[in-house]
């Protein structure tokens, strides 16, 4: 759907070029009995793709912007981040919840998540619920609710509206509760960074506001060392040309955050990124991102 949508933005902007969509698989679709954060988030969601794109059998490829990894293979570049749905996670419940909140749900009610970001931070506010991994795309992921494998999924509402299933999201969770993924509700369009061509007819698509926020979230992440499956969570806003970041860093558990914010010129926002990266860093997330890696790894 985030091709197609590409695609067809693309050819409304150039009318006179063709552009075809390749379809590929990667990793991260294929595996699906396994946890995310079990198999390593290496460019789970992208390597199959770049390889393409270095073996000049494509041009460009779309991502979800969380999929990608921070730091590209040499020879690639984020060519271009389009205008953003909303990033926050989403609620959504089993029929015989309709009347529940997350607050409000049952204690032992089963929760249905696959990112690890979402477990640390909702154990932290709701220890009486309990969690359950949850693979497949959104269709194979609601199916499994619906027959009562779980009581509710948490979901990212922008996935949701992109497939015209937005009466499916009961409630949007703030982030007071739910920091959401760095670039979530984003796309972002890798190419070869040498393809001028292709560079220019990306301009088209780009979002400033969007770009300037998801760099920030971007170089936050990056200079934690983290990757798209640890639990680093933000939420960035800009206001009259300012741009306020908020991060933090949560234990699997959820029995240890910590938490900052910076607030600088929009124009500046990698360096924002690293500063609060920094901030966190003083304040214990160095510890906290080491016992994760450890019980990632763990066998």
């Amino acid at each position: 759907m985030q091709t197609h949508w590409v695609q067809a933005q693309l050819q409304k902007h150039f009318p006179d070029r063709t552009f075809e969509v390749e379809t590929m698989s990667t990793q991260g679709d294929k595996i699906l009995d396994v946890a995310l954060s079990k198999i390593g988030d290496k460019g789970l969601f992208t390597k199959e793709l770049e390889t393409g794109m270095l073996n000049q059998e494509i041009d460009l490829a779309v991502h979800s912007l969380k999929d990608l990894p921070t730091n590209l293979p040499e020879g690639l570049v984020l060519g271009v981040v389009t205008e953003r749905e909303n990033p926050a996670d989403a609620l959504v419940v089993h029929p015989k919840h309709q009347d529940k909140q997350l607050e409000t749900l049952p204690a032992g009610a089963v929760i249905g998540t696959s990112s690890l970001r979402r477990l640390a931070q909702l154990r932290h506010h709701y220890p009486h619920l309990a969690f359950k991994d949850v693979r497949g795309n959104l269709n194979t992921r609601l199916a499994k609710l619906d027959a009562g494998e779980y009581d509710a999924l948490i979901l990212a509402a922008a996935g949701l509206q992109r497939l015209d299933m937005a009466a499916r999201i009961h409630q949007l969770i703030p982030p007071e509760i739910s920091l959401h993924a760095v670039g979530q509700g984003a796309l972002g369009i890798e190419c070869r960074a040498e393809d001028q061509e292709v560079l220019d007819l990306l301009k088209a698509l780009e979002h400033l506001p969007t770009a300037q926020r998801c760099y920030a979230e971007r170089a936050f992440l990056r200079d934690l060392e983290g990757g798209c499956q640890v639990p680093i969570g933000v939420n960035t806003e800009i206001v009259d040309d300012r741009l306020t970041l908020t991060g933090i860093v949560a234990s699997i558990d959820g029995q240890q955050i910590v938490r900052g914010a910076v607030t600088g010129a929009a124009t500046e926002a990698e360096q924002l990124g690293t500063l609060l990266a920094n901030d966190l860093r003083a304040k214990g997330a160095t510890k906290i991102l080491a016992e994760i890696f450890a019980e990632i790894q763990r066998p």
